[in-house]
């Protein structure tokens, strides 16, 4: 257990290193959160306003509300995805030594636009038939839906790296991508669990540390202080899930760059790469 944790710790710090040498990865998660929540709320309040919210039911939808529904996903995966294949983009350009740019991501995920809204097609029938499935069985089936989608996050782990770097469709992009990840390094997904445990426990450092201070800050009486301590845990929050998206896109691209091409990329150690993925015995 120690040996996991400290190797997912090193991970994470290399990570962090090409995350460090370039800050401004960081931008494209955050511009994906945004337009993530501006497309829930286009869909959200025009839904809420017809009343069709009231009538909601995710084993017996209507045409109209399937559609509804079906038509979120769509936009919300593309938005995701686009600025993934961003992140990915610019980061490729940095593990092979170059000064990545915003420009160059975004010109990587616009030359894949017909790609991406072919995945994301892919993405939101998945979404919709799990969710389909889900609201017409028990706990049990519920808990087996949770596997098949736990399967296929895997299997489409190195999805987005796939359609940068090869000129390929979506399906094929998926099939290579569980290819890669059963040929090299079977199914004990280390490294990015490492990620997610270690996120996990400075979120709920963060969130205690800020339930200490608003509440130390209310014992002063100070509305302003209260806010400001509240502004700053929320941006601290919002800085730690930006981040972490960061490093996932960032660790999916040295993966890539190591199954592909054999060498991870400037600031990951090959060795370090190759242990985190471990073939179940």
């Amino acid at each position: 257990m120690f040996e996991r944790f400290s190797r997912s710790w090193a991970l994470v710090k290399a990570s962090c290193t090409v995350l460090a040498a370039n800050k401004r990865l960081m931008v494209f998660p955050l511009l994906s959160g945004l337009c993530t929540l501006i497309v829930t709320a286009s869909f959200l309040w025009p839904a809420a306003a017809s009343g069709m919210l009231a009538h909601f039911d995710r084993g017996h939808m209507n045409p109209a509300t399937a559609m509804l529904l079906f038509a979120f996903y769509l936009v919300q995966y593309f938005v995701i995805i686009f600025f993934n294949t961003a992140l990915i983009g610019a980061v490729m350009v940095h593990l092979r030594g170059g000064n990545a740019t915003l420009g160059d991501g975004l010109r990587v995920a616009t030359s894949k636009l017909p790609t991406i809204l072919g995945y994301a097609v892919i993405t939101a029938t998945v979404g919709m038939v799990l969710r389909a499935i889900e609201g017409r069985v028990g706990f049990l089936g519920s808990l087996i839906v949770s596997l098949i989608g736990s399967a296929w996050s895997l299997a489409t782990f190195l999805v987005v790296p796939v359609l940068v770097n090869q000129d390929i469709g979506p399906f094929d992009a998926v099939k290579h991508s569980a290819t890669l990840l059963k040929r090299t390094w079977g199914e004990n997904l280390v490294g990015n669990a490492g990620i997610g445990i270690v996120f996990g426990l400075l979120m709920m450092l963060t969130i205690l540390l800020s339930v200490v201070l608003i509440a130390a800050a209310g014992s002063t009486h100070s509305s302003a202080l209260v806010v400001t301590v509240i502004c700053l845990a929320v941006l601290a929050v919002l800085l730690l899930v930006v981040a972490q998206s960061a490093l996932h896109g960032i660790y999916s691209a040295a993966v890539y760059r190591y199954a592909e091409e054999g060498e991870a990329g400037i600031g990951f150690d090959k060795a370090l790469i190759a242990d985190a993925f471990r073939l179940k015995a």
